[in-house]
C-alpha cells in the first residue's frame, strides 16, 4: 500500500511514517520545506507543498492508497495574533485535503482532530455520540472543532469514506514542538514550573500509541465514524507526582485552578502594552483555569482494538530523551561561550 501524509515531520506524523514502513507500505510525505524532512527514513519519498494550496497536492496524492491528514497549527496562548493562519491550516488545508481525497477518488482517509473540540468546562464524560459546541477555549480549538465539525463530517455524511481520530495531549521522543506539551515538561525538569492546576485534565498520550492508533483506524477503522484514541484522562498533580518518581525532581506544588484564571485576567492587561514570555499568555493561564477533558475511549478500545501503555512507562522513555535533549543543549551552550 501506498500513503500520503501531511504533517509527516511533525511528532505524531513521524512516528506515523515510522509505524507504516515498518508494516511495509509506502509513504508520500508532504512538508512545506525538504529540509524539515531530514529525520525521515530514506525510503519515504519526500515531496514539498502546503495543505493551504490545494494543487500543490494533486499529483503527490493522486494514485494512493490512503491519506493520512495530520498536519495542523498547534499553538496554545498566541492563538488571538495568529487567527488568520490558524484558520488557513486548520479550516481551509484540511477543506484541500479531504476535497482533493474526493476528487481523485481516494479508497481511505484519517483525519486527526483533538478531545481538545470539547468544551472541557465539566466533569462528565463525554463520548463520539456528542457533537459539542464550538469551544472558546483556544483559537488553536476553536479552528479544530471548525475542521472537524463544518468541513469532515459534512463530507463524511456525504460518503467521504473518512475516519477521524481524536487524540489528547500527546508527548513523546522527538517533539520539536515546544508550544505543546512538551514546554511544560521541559519547564518541570529546568525548576521553572512553579505550579499548576488542581483539577485541569486530559489525557497524557504517549506518541507511539497515538501513531498505532492512527494505522489501526486506517486499518479496521468504519469510515464515516469517529474515534476518542486518547488514554484515560488525568489531573496534572497525578502527571507530575508520576513523574516526581521517575525522575527525583520535586513536582510542581498543585494550586486552585481559580489562580490561573485570576492570572488570565491580568495578562490580558499586560499584553496590551508588551509580549508575555512564552506560555503565560492569557490564551494558554484561561486554557488552564478549570478545564476537565474527561473523554470516553470506549469505542476505540472496543472496534480498534486500542491499547495504551502506563503513564508511568510513557514518561520515563520521554523524560529520559528530553533530559539528554537539555542536556546537550547545556553543552552546546557551555562550548559557545568557550570559544568567544
Amino acid at each position: 500500500m501506498e500513503y500520503f501524509v501531511t504533517g509527516a515531520t511533525g511528532l505524531v506524523g513521524t512516528h506515523v511514517v515510522g509505524e507504516l514502513l515498518d508494516a511495509g507500505h509506502e509513504v508520500v510525505a508532504l512538508t512545506r520545506f525538504r529540509s524539515n524532512a531530514d529525520h525521515l527514513p530514506d525510503a519515504v519519498r519526500v515531496v514539498e507543498g502546503d495543505i493551504a494550496e490545494k494543487e500543490q497536492m494533486r499529483e503527490a496524492m493522486r494514485g494512493v492508497d490512503g491519506v493520512f491528514h495530520i498536519a495542523a497549527w498547534f499553538y496554545v496562548g498566541p492563538g488571538p495574533k495568529n487567527v488568520d493562519t490558524a484558520e488557513r491550516i486548520n479550516v481551509e488545508g484540511t477543506r484541500n485535503v479531504l476535497e482533493l481525497m474526493d476528487e481523485l477518488d481516494v479508497p481511505k482517509g484519517v483525519y486527526t482532530s483533538t478531545v481538545g473540540v470539547f468544551p472541557g468546562t465539566s466533569g462528565a464524560r463525554l463520548d463520539e455520540t456528542v457533537t459539542p459546541d464550538e469551544p472558546t477555549a483556544a483559537v488553536y480549538f476553536r479552528t479544530k472543532w471548525q475542521a472537524h465539525y463544518e468541513v469532515a463530517r459534512p463530507m463524511m455524511d456525504e460518503g467521504l469514506p473518512l475516519v477521524v481520530v481524536m487524540p489528547g495531549a500527546v508527548y513523546g521522543p522527538g517533539d520539536k514542538l515546544y508550544g505543546s506539551a512538551r514546554s511544560a515538561f521541559r519547564s518541570y525538569l529546568t525548576g521553572d514550573l512553579p505550579m499548576v492546576p488542581k483539577r485541569f485534565t486530559i489525557p497524557f498520550d504517549f506518541v507511539g500509541d497515538i501513531a498505532r492508533a492512527h494505522v489501526l483506524a486506517m486499518e479496521v477503522g468504519t469510515p464515516g465514524e469517529e474515534y476518542i484514541v486518547a488514554s484515560e484522562p488525568r489531573t496534572l498533580p497525578e502527571v507530575f507526582d508520576c513523574a516526581e518518581r521517575i525522575t527525583g525532581i520535586r513536582a510542581p506544588r498543585p494550586v486552585p485552578d481559580a489562580v490561573f484564571g485570576a492570572l488570565a485576567n491580568a495578562m490580558r492587561v499586560v499584553e496590551r502594552v508588551v509580549t508575555p514570555p512564552e506560555g503565560y499568555e492569557s490564551e494558554m493561564l484561561e486554557f488552564f483555569a478549570g478545564k476537565q477533558f474527561q473523554v470516553d475511549n470506549a469505542k476505540a478500545k472496543r472496534e480498534l482494538g486500542l491499547e495504551h501503555r502506563p503513564l508511568e512507562d510513557g514518561l520515563r522513555e520521554y523524560l529520559a530523551w528530553e533530559q539528554a535533549q537539555l542536556e546537550t543543549e547545556s553543552e552546546q551552550r557551555r562550548a559557545r561561550r568557550a570559544v568567544q
